[in-house]
């Protein structure tokens, strides 16, 4: 029943999170990326106090804080207000199916700094996942001019590939982090929101031409890419007795995203994008397959 639950709780995340590239999209063509990154935050922060509300966490929040503020306060300009800002704005300046797609190599990124920050290995096969990966990115950035090094838009490249940074970064500096990871985010959004609301009034932007569905899709990119979707992630993982097989759905994401960029925004998907896509998908198998009959064993055994 346990485990029924979790594939279920896993599903709904990865598809949720297929749909928010096309979000993004609709969002940013009525807001800027600091207003969006504004008010998504705000909903992210009000979905996940009623989630710790009714899971009767919100005593947590407080006594967490103050355990380390300066670490929180941290995290939180990390993640949510500069990896999302950075993200948001490559975006606004790259095709949804380029910028979802470089940002997908982050957990490559994240075996790369694990080994400079935290002193891990890296084997023979994360070196290679690397290469397929990072392959992939310049396929996707140069629409497959790999010789000539054409990029459509240099800055949306470099800050799709800086938010895998952070994100990669931010996951690093949470490693340790023995706190509830609900509580964490919710935190992470608490700390973010006024230095937001800060930024958007210096930028001085009108927010009087938003329409409806503007502001429907930014609180669709609040609740399904910044936060119930995690927890119902987070929850998939705590119920299953087989991670591999949960983490596993989320390769499924980035191409149901592109059948979604097509069909209800029409953008036109480039052969080579989705060539691109596929590199960096093996460089992520790759680096998750297990070799040797050792090993083999020890995953029939979890299983």
């Amino acid at each position: 029943m346990n485990e029924r639950r979790a594939i279920g709780f896993g599903l709904s995340a990865v598809l949720l999170w297929s749909t928010v590239a096309t979000a993004f999209k609709l969002t940013l063509a009525e807001f800027t990326p600091i207003q969006m990154l504004t008010i998504a935050s705000i909903v992210s922060a009000i979905a996940l106090l009623a989630i710790c509300f009714f899971q009767g966490k919100l005593d947590q929040l407080s006594t967490t804080f103050t355990s380390n503020p300066w670490y929180y306060l941290l995290l939180g300009l990390i993640n949510p207000l500069a990896y999302y800002l950075i993200l948001f704005k490559a975006y606004d300046l790259l095709p949804a199916s380029q910028a979802q797609a470089i940002n997908y190599s982050w957990a490559i990124t994240l075996t790369l700094m694990a080994a400079v920050f935290l002193g891990q290995k890296i084997r023979g096969k994360d070196w290679i996942a690397c290469g397929f990966s990072y392959f992939g990115v310049i396929v996707i950035a140069t629409k497959g001019d790999i010789l000539g090094l054409n990029f459509d838009s240099p800055l949306g490249v470099a800050l799709a590939l800086l938010s895998t940074l952070l994100w990669a970064g931010y996951w690093i500096l949470n490693a340790k982090n023995k706190a509830d990871p609900v509580i964490g985010v919710l935190l992470g959004f608490l700390v973010a929101i006024p230095f937001a609301i800060g930024l958007s009034l210096y930028e001085g932007e009108s927010w009087h031409q938003i329409s409806v569905k503007g502001w429907l899709a930014v609180t669709y990119v609040g609740l399904f890419e910044m936060g119930v979707t995690f927890v119902l992630w987070l929850s998939a993982l705590k119920l299953t007795q087989n991670t591999a097989r949960i983490s596993n759905l989320i390769f499924a994401s980035p191409f149901i995203s592109l059948m979604l960029l097509a069909t209800i925004i029409g953008e036109e998907i480039h052969p080579t994008t989705l060539v691109g896509l596929i590199l960096i998908i093996t460089g992520l198998v790759i680096q998750q397959v297990k070799w040797g009959k050792k090993k083999t064993s020890a995953t029939q055994a979890e299983e």
